[in-house]
């Protein structure tokens, strides 16, 4: 068995799965606020990283620059997605919102290749080096971005929900909507807000893939990748979907190592995640950190 070799992909994996976990609480941030689920989450990814590029090649920006541009321009996209199709919608039935938002999944595929072309694209080089030994192991230069992002990122939530005016009344809004306008917090602002910060990190998530592989439309296929974390956690938990992500990264990339060591199936990569999500919730429905709905009647 060549131990070196899992050792490498299990390392990688938890350096992806922290990326995950944070593009899964994106998904939980706006399930929390809103009680929607945005299927349109991997489009927003591929949006942040074709923003990015672009002000790279095409405006001839620095990396740095480009990198902040792009978090304005997704900041101002999560508002107006929430403030020009979604609020007309507050009131209806759930299933007419998440309808909604996949036919926005959709038409950003289409109006993304319409712009940005069908062919892939690779960012330039952004670090001196690809790749950087740490305790002798092979990780990538944005792979060690991803990780320090990623940490970054799940730090600024932490204090956000825990100290800042904004995120108390988030707090407060998922727990009860009603509750929260009776205390005067503005359910409405808080949409923008959870549309606003779901944007900006899966921007985030998108330009680190996109550095990692190349920025093309299949990069939406994390939305649906990350989408097991979230149910694996718990739809509603924030740690969850960390500790979700984390789980599936290091399957993934285990699951990678079982094939083509042993099994050679060539597939067991993509589906494992889904298998073993299938077993959790069999066993736990609301997954590990869910909260369980108790119905009196």
């Amino acid at each position: 068995m060549n131990w070196s070799l899992l050792v490498q992909l299990l390392a990688n994996g938890l350096i992806v799965g922290m990326l995950y976990g944070v593009v899964a609480m994106c998904f939980v941030l706006i399930y929390k606020s809103t009680q929607v689920v945005n299927f349109a989450q991997g489009e927003f990814l591929v949006l942040g990283a074709w923003v990015c590029l672009w002000f790279i090649t095409d405006m001839q920006m620095p990396f740095i620059v480009a990198f902040l541009f792009t978090l304005v321009f997704m900041t101002l996209f999560g508002i107006m997605i929430q403030v020009v199709i979604l609020r007309p919608l507050i009131g209806e039935p759930v299933v007419s919102v998440i309808m909604v938002t996949i036919g926005l999944s959709i038409f950003l595929q289409a109006l993304m290749n319409w712009i940005f072309g069908n062919s892939a694209e690779r960012f330039p080089q952004v670090f001196e080096t690809e790749s950087v030994n740490v305790a002798g192991l092979n990780v990538e230069s944005a792979y060690l971005m991803s990780l320090v992002m990623s940490v970054l990122i799940m730090g600024g939530f932490y204090l956000f929900f825990r100290f800042s005016k904004y995120g108390l009344a988030m707090r407060a809004t998922a727990f009860n909507q009603q509750t929260a306008q009776s205390l005067g917090i503005s359910v409405r602002q808080v949409f923008a807000l959870a549309w606003a910060i779901s944007a900006i990190v899966s921007g985030v998530a998108g330009i680190i893939i996109g550095m990692v592989n190349s920025v093309s439309s299949s990069l939406a296929i994390i939305g649906i990748k990350v989408f097991p974390a979230v149910i694996l956690g718990g739809l509603d938990s924030i740690v969850g979907a960390v500790i979700g992500g984390i789980i599936i990264g290091l399957l993934e990339n285990f699951a990678e190592f079982v094939d083509g060591q042993f099994l050679n199936w060539g597939n067991l990569f993509t589906i494992a995640p889904f298998y073993v999500l299938i077993i959790i919730l069999m066993i736990k429905p609301y997954g590990l950190f869910g909260t369980k709905d108790i119905e009196r009647i």
